[in-house]
Order: C-alpha cells, then sequence, then structure tokens
C-alpha cells in the first residue's frame, strides 16, 4: 500500500495540499512555513511585519500578504491594531438544539448577545406556517449580534409569533438565552428542528455589524423549530464567522 500522500496529522490536507506535480504556487509555499510559525508561536504570538516576513522568505510583500490572508480567513490568524497575531481555536457550536449560549460555556467561553432591533410587523404569507401564525397577526423579529468573550462572532434573527411570546419586549432580557426565557418563565420546550446550513458572504450591513471584512465566508444557518407538541415556534437565521466557528453533530444509524 502505498502511503505517500496520507496527511501526517489526522484531518490535515493529503501531502499537506501539494499537487503531484510538485510545482507548489510562491504564496502557498509561504503559507506552509507560516502555518510553522503559528504553532511555535502559539495563541497571541505577535507576527513579524509583512516587509519582514518578504525579506526572510525572499518573495515579495503582495505574495506575504495572500498567504496571510489564506490564514485569516481560516481563522489562524486575527489582526491586532496595526499587527497580526495567532488566534485561539475556533469556536465548536454543536448541531443540536442546544441554545447557543450553552455551547459557548461548554468551551470556557462567555456568551453574550447585543440586541440591535427587536420590532413587531404584520405575518406575510410565507413566514405564517413557520411560526405557528396566521397572516397579518402580529409577529416579533429580534436581531442580536452573537458575543463570545465580548468578542462579535455571529449575527442572529429570530422570528416568532407574539401570540406564543406575548411580553417579549417588556420580559425578557435580550443579553441572555431565548430558549431558556421561553422554557423557565413560560413554561414552552422544544421538541424538535430542521435546519440547514449553507456558506455565504455578509451583506455589507452584516459585516458592519459584526466587525468582519465583507469577504469573510460566514456560515448561515436557517432553522425552524417546533415545541414538544411539535407545533411551529420560531425561524431564526444566523450568521457565524467562517474564521471563529465549526460545527459538530453525532451522528447514529437510524432504527
Amino acid at each position: 500500500m502505498n502511503y505517500q500522500n496520507t496527511p501526517s496529522t489526522p484531518g490535515a490536507p493529503v501531502n499537506s495540499g501539494i499537487p503531484e506535480h510538485g510545482r507548489v504556487p510562491k504564496y502557498y509555499a509561504v503559507k506552509a512555513k507560516l502555518a510553522l510559525m503559528v504553532d511555535e508561536l502559539g495563541e497571541g504570538g505577535l507576527l513579524p511585519t509583512e516587509r519582514d516576513l518578504a525579506v526572510r522568505y525572499e518573495v515579495s510583500r503582495e505574495t506575504v500578504r495572500q498567504a496571510l490572508r489564506e490564514l485569516l480567513l481560516e481563522g489562524r490568524l486575527r489582526r491586532q491594531g496595526r499587527g497580526t497575531v495567532v488566534a485561539g481555536p475556533k469556536l465548536e457550536q454543536p448541531l443540536s438544539l442546544a441554545s447557543y449560549t450553552e455551547g459557548v460555556r461548554r468551551q470556557g467561553r462567555r456568551p453574550g448577545r447585543s440586541l440591535i432591533s427587536l420590532d413587531r410587523f404584520p405575518c406575510p404569507e410565507a413566514l405564517a406556517p413557520e411560526v405557528g401564525a396566521e397572516r397579518g397577526e402580529p409577529v416579533w423579529h429580534m436581531e442580536r449580534v452573537l458575543l463570545a468573550d465580548d468578542e462579535r462572532v455571529g449575527l442572529e434573527s429570530t422570528y416568532v409569533s407574539e401570540a406564543r411570546v406575548p411580553h417579549l419586549d417588556t420580559e425578557f432580557d435580550p443579553d441572555s438565552s431565548f430558549y431558556s426565557y421561553l422554557h423557565d418563565r413560560l413554561g414552552i420546550s422544544f421538541g424538535d428542528a430542521d435546519e440547514r446550513i449553507e456558506t455565504v458572504l455578509a451583506t455589507p450591513r452584516e459585516a458592519l455589524l459584526v466587525g468582519t471584512p465583507p469577504a469573510l465566508p460566514m456560515l448561515l444557518l436557517h432553522r425552524i423549530s417546533r415545541d414538544t407538541a411539535g407545533r411551529p415556534l420560531e425561524r431564526v437565521r444566523t450568521l457565524y464567522r467562517g474564521d471563529r466557528f465549526s460545527f459538530t453533530a453525532h451522528l447514529g444509524q437510524q432504527g
């Protein structure tokens, strides 16, 4: 058996991503060297300047920029002031009915949310079956920036019928978990949900709210949830930063 292309680390690109013909783009060779530097420096370590790196690797500054850009997009690096430092590990969010708050706390991070808007509007026909409302009945829309240790990591839009949550504007603390509020205050528990994930680029407004460049890939989750009686409960659209999040799921055979 030929083990030539077996990666040295499980999950790593085969042969470190180097094509079999051996012709490696300059930026990728620099990126591989920078990845080793990142491992040596550890979280929070400060990288040399672009000019210093260009001199060290005998390439142009644009080649260094391209290598750094890819590591930034992958979440291995982050900008800090005018410098570039090694980023911490990505947050792992479970694909389950657990809330964002629970997922972040499991990793020793402090979850938070910042309210952007809380509006009430007549339910459009397309949204009605997803939140269990009739067309024209009042529906809440709550938009919040997701935080982890005060770092902006996502943007969440929640739609829910006013009939299910009549006092959302006066009783609910927007910095807290909506799921906990439904369960503890209203006695509503989640039963099941349908979820779809795709990659997108943020709109200029979304990028501004999350604090990322518009070119940064985002993970977009659409969720339609139901209560334990099977009644529609909420529709959620959540953008997560692609450089700060990964998702996990436990898979098992269906009976």
